[in-house]
């Protein structure tokens, strides 16, 4: 597992260790170390940082690939681009990478809160920022951008959650269950204590749940796979999606999936979800993909009406939500539009 968490893989990056941090929940992680990339420069008076938090399964790799370049919304010749991974990604302290007796089936569980305060002390203690000219991110990093905007409102100037919710629902907790069962249910799980490669069956399984949802019936009903070089339903799930997640631990999987099951900014306000949207001071640009099962329109455009201000912008894939990874040119032009609209007003 230690060759595919590794800068060979997942390229350049760098950590900033904040000692032990208290999590939510009243637990410790010893020595939490985040990983993060940084792209461009930061001006003379830091007003043009960027903080993009990685997502389920993904590291800052995919983000600089999907998202960061010359002419792009996210340019590093405009911005300073932050972008950053999730405690328990595998880069970042994880339980794959954290020495006995505290790694592995013993390592905490973190809320995407413990994430967004520990990204705070990056920001300002290595970087000195006290705001960041837009905090973005997809899924999972959706909710850390609205539990951004909500903890922190005078830190944020501008949020774009992008196919992700503040709260999240019935429907997608019970998908949550079932990807986590998956897991733990192959008998080589061993209640986290298994060899490398073990779990093969259930990260099996678990990639042909993810690949049944994260992407619309148009792709697979048209063999939308094929312009990558697939030939069949088969070769594309085993080739894009089994080989997306069999190098990676189970463990930090279900980390992460339990952590995006109970995400809720509604914490901070008693379970009032209207009242915590109020929070926020950010200009706000709620994105949604129209074919999401995993984030349904609805759901989103449901949530965007409660958060004062904000606007929806909407973008179409066949790719459904799994285009986040940048594989469908008609999404990512969207999104780089919208990202510039956000960026060009003013706060």
């Amino acid at each position: 597992m230690g060759s595919y968490y590794s800068a060979d893989i997942h390229g350049p990056f760098e950590t900033h260790d904040l000692g032990d941090f208290q999590l939510e929940n009243g637990a410790k992680i010893r020595n939490l170390s985040i990983a993060y990339a940084t792209f461009g420069t930061l001006n003379a008076d830091r007003s043009n940082a960027v903080l993009f938090p990685s997502w389920y399964s993904g590291t800052t790799k995919i983000l600089e690939q999907a998202y960061v370049g010359a002419g792009r919304a996210l340019d590093p010749a405009k911005y300073f681009i932050i972008l950053v991974n999730q405690i328990g990604n595998g880069l970042s302290s994880s339980p794959s990478n954290t020495p006995p007796p505290f790694g592995a089936g013993r390592f905490p569980q973190v809320s995407i809160g413990d994430d967004v305060r520990a990204q705070y002390r990056l920001i300002t203690e290595k970087f000195g920022i006290e705001r960041l000219a837009l905090v973005l991110g997809g899924s999972m990093g959706a909710q850390e951008t609205w539990e951004w905007a909500v903890r922190f409102p005078d830190a944020v100037a501008r949020a774009a959650p992008i196919a992700g919710l503040a709260r999240e629902t019935a429907h997608n907790q019970l998908f949550l269950d079932t990807i986590i069962e998956a897991i733990t249910s192959d008998p080589a799980f061993e209640e986290g204590w298994y060899g490398e490669g073990a779990v093969h069956r259930g990260l099996r399984r678990h990639a042909r749940l993810f690949a049944a949802s994260g992407f619309t019936q148009n792709l697979f009903n048209r063999a939308g796979w094929s312009e990558l070089g697939f030939t069949t339903t088969d070769d594309f799930v085993t080739g894009f999606v089994e080989n997306h997640f069999l190098p990676q631990d189970p463990n930090n999987l279900l980390l992460l999936a339990r952590k995006w099951r109970a995400g809720d900014i509604s914490k901070h306000t008693k379970g009032d979800l209207a009242a915590a949207f109020k929070r926020i001071k950010a200009i706000t640009h709620v994105i949604a993909i129209d074919e999401d099962v995993f984030f349904p329109l609805e759901d989103i455009a449901a949530a965007q009406a409660l958060a004062p201000g904000s606007a929806l912008r909407r973008v179409s894939s066949q790719w459904g939500h799994l285009a986040l990874f940048g594989v469908d040119a008609g999404y990512t032009a969207a999104v780089d539009g919208f990202l510039n609209e956000l960026l060009a007003t003013r706060t």
